[in-house]
């Protein structure tokens, strides 16, 4: 009998998710908070820079499909970044950019 996902796998999964511009994960970036597990039921918190981002679904397909072959439910709340937290992004953002 396989075990149930851990919180560990889940956080595993989601270490693996890219930013398709910018050469880190998103948890690199800081963009990822707030990781919980309940059954085969995961939440976290989106953290992202500006309104509006055109890349957000495709962000928040990457997360889903990250913990599917975890049998996971993903459920992804969005919310906006601090002015320290967008510094750190910009400031990564510079240093890592690989362009779309």
């Amino acid at each position: 009998m396989e075990k149930d996902p851990s919180i560990e796998d889940v956080r595993a999964a989601i270490t693996k998710v890219m930013h398709p511009a910018i050469d880190l994960t998103l948890m690199d970036l800081g963009m990822i908070q707030n990781i919980a597990l309940t059954g085969n039921n995961a939440s976290l918190t989106m953290v992202i820079p500006f309104p509006g981002i055109p890349i957000l679904s495709f962000l928040e397909k990457s997360l889903k499909e990250s913990v599917k072959p975890l049998g996971i439910d993903l459920k992804i709340k969005i919310e906006h970044m601090n002015q320290e937290e967008i510094q750190n992004f910009l400031a990564m953002e510079k240093e890592a950019w690989k362009g779309l």
